[in-house]
């Protein structure tokens, strides 16, 4: 599994620690952006890098994690994109990252940097990353009606 690591200025500090957090439990990283603290940048163009990886993936073997101030403007330029599914998370109960993935087949985990501290962010990413996806016969059918093409709808 390749892990795509994606953030902005206010995600770039808790991005360089996951990072190596999980180079240590064996993962392979490829971090898209930023690569050093910018004050100010814009978040929309690393998150399309993460996006454009994922979605590519059409045998599920790539994740992101991505990283911003409250995670959710980072979440939406993700879910912009076919086959992506970006949660947020800024805290709280870990049980709705469990059923990201169980549920949902989350592949992309966006995280509110300004809201958590290291240790609990490692811990949900470390459950985000080992919760597998069902594949309960309902979940793939809402799954897939997610995928469907609503361009012609209006």
């Amino acid at each position: 599994m390749i892990i795509i690591l994606a953030s902005d200025h206010a995600g770039f500090a808790l991005k360089e620690e996951v990072k190596l957090f999980i180079q240590e439990k064996g993962y392979d990283v490829l971090d898209v952006g930023t690569e050093t603290f910018v004050e100010d940048d814009d978040y929309p163009m690393y998150m399309k890098s993460a996006a454009i990886k994922v979605s590519e993936d059409l045998g599920g073997n790539t994740k992101a994690i991505v990283f911003g101030g409250s995670g959710q403007g980072e979440a939406i330029v993700c879910n912009r994109f076919k086959r992506v599914r970006a949660i947020v998370w800024y805290g709280g109960d870990m049980e709705i990252i469990r059923k990201s993935r169980e549920h949902n087949d989350a592949n992309i985990l966006s995280i509110g940097a300004r809201f958590v501290g290291d240790q609990e962010t490692k811990k949900v990413v470390e459950l985000w990353l080992n919760t597998p996806f069902s594949k309960e016969e309902r979940h793939v059918r809402r799954i897939a009606e997610i995928d469907e093409d609503f361009t012609n709808l209006r």
